[in-house]
């Protein structure tokens, strides 16, 4: 039997067209790859994956605090498993066409929580290896201002509905008019995957989850963690403040 029929044809058509980095072109085609076996399981839920991609992250982050080499290595593995099974709640429900508000929330709710333990996680063990401040400080000031962009952009959709009670109206419906188009996967060529996934490079300079989950894991395999939360703190220190002042220009010309 090969997988590349219509059941893989329909799953690979719920991948985010917009994936974050590594989600793009390793745990979301793994995600679709585990659905193709699973999504018929009709006791298994989209909330119950949710749940279980927690209930790693939290497994993982366990092993970081009681560090060693060894529990690094497993927690860097717990943590692309989370990530697969965070990308295939979403796939799960666009497949089944089961699509829940309070599944999204959930799983955006569950997301935010994982990168404030894993990262506070990192921080109490570098600190153990060290025994100096310093990376408790980064991954304060990391974990703050990757916050700091979150709420940023909700405080900016709130101001612009004070201002005009149909802006999210208008969001969707524009959103619904710029569908993306598929740029790459089993319907195309070779040449059109690999150009795609050349293209696709440029997202690890977002700095957002997807990076995470491959800054986190690369870090604890090579027991690099101070380095990485240097540069998980910087990213965020400067993109926070970049989307604040760039989102208060955007209101200024709204007005």
């Amino acid at each position: 039997m090969t997988l590349v029929n219509e059941k893989m044809i329909l799953l690979w058509a719920t991948k985010n067209k917009d994936d974050e980095w590594w989600s793009s072109f390793v745990t979301s085609p793994l995600a679709i790859v585990a659905n193709y076996f699973m999504v018929d399981i009709k006791w298994l839920s989209p909330n119950i994956i949710t749940l279980l991609s927690f209930v790693i992250a939290l497994i993982s982050m366990v092993l970081i605090v009681i560090g060693g080499s060894v529990n690094f290595i497993i927690a860097a593995g717990l943590i692309q498993l989370s990530h697969v099974l965070d990308c295939m709640d979403g796939q799960m429900a666009r497949y089944r066409k089961s699509y829940s508000s309070s599944g999204s929330y959930y799983d955006k709710f569950t997301d935010h929580l994982q990168v404030i333990l894993w990262f506070g996680a990192v921080g109490y063990a570098a600190y153990n290896q060290s025994q100096s401040v310093e990376p408790i400080f980064l991954a304060f000031i990391g974990v703050a201002f990757f916050s700091l962009r979150g709420y940023v952009k909700y405080m900016y959709y709130y101001t612009q509905m004070e201002n005009d009670a149909t802006y999210l109206e208008q969001c969707s419906a524009k959103k619904l008019s710029e569908k993306m188009p598929d740029k790459a996967g089993i319907s195309f060529s070779a040449i059109e995957n690999i150009r795609w996934f050349f293209a696709e490079q440029h997202k690890i300079l977002a700095f957002d989850e997807g990076v995470f989950i491959f800054m986190l894991s690369f870090a604890l395999i090579f027991n690099s963690l101070t380095p990485m939360l240097w540069v998980f703190a910087i990213s965020q220190l400067i993109y926070a403040i970049f989307r604040g002042l760039d989102l208060g220009r955007q209101l200024g010309k709204a007005k």
